[in-house]
């Protein structure tokens, strides 16, 4: 079963959060953020390219628009290729594990997999960032210490969406280490 909302982000973007139940140990968030927006693209270049052109008219040097077409060009490929995130999942699987997946516009995607024994649990943590955010996070047990945090995992670090789609992912993210929990501890 999949169910689509939208949502919106920190800053008042467009989300869209996907939810694929495939069955009640297994579920899949896959929030989308906006393509990358012609307009903006369009100005920035422009901007770059009559900046070049000004600084042409006083030296006299056609290296300048050269270098400004070749930095343009590689700025975007390198912004596309490592910093514009277009889609992050997190899929979670009671007796497995937890997969975070990042998919950037240029098609490359990175994956992140936590074990279901690692995993003490998912909380919604708060930062002070010039407002209060809100971010879910994974605490993962210390391999000495069970009881205690060795460390933090942020999830949809890109997209930052706001509480109320945040909200959504805990619960199913708890449903699902609770059915996990009772199911170790049978018999």
């Amino acid at each position: 079963m999949e169910e689509e909302q939208k949502f919106s982000d920190i800053c008042g973007g467009r989300l869209a959060l996907q939810r694929r139940y495939y069955s009640p140990s297994c579920r899949e968030f896959c929030l989308s953020c906006p393509r990358l927006s012609l307009r903006s693209l369009t100005a920035v270049t422009c901007t770059v390219w009559l900046a070049a052109y000004g600084l042409f008219t006083l030296c006299e040097n056609s290296m300048i628009l050269s270098a400004a077409i070749f930095i343009t060009l590689l700025g975007l490929l390198g912004y596309l290729h490592f910093v514009k995130i277009d889609q992050e999942t997190l899929l979670i699987i009671d007796s497995l594990g937890i997969q975070m997946t990042s998919s950037y516009a240029s098609g490359k995607e990175t994956t992140t997999f936590i074990e279901m024994g690692k995993v003490k649990d998912v909380v919604i943590n708060e930062a002070i960032y010039m407002k209060v955010i809100y971010y879910l996070c994974i605490l993962l047990k210390d391999p000495m210490e069970p009881h205690e945090i060795s460390q933090v995992v942020p999830v949809f670090q890109s997209s930052k969406p706001r509480l109320d789609c945040l909200i959504e992912v805990y619960r199913s993210c708890q449903e699902i280490l609770a059915h996990e929990k009772g199911t170790s501890t049978s018999p």
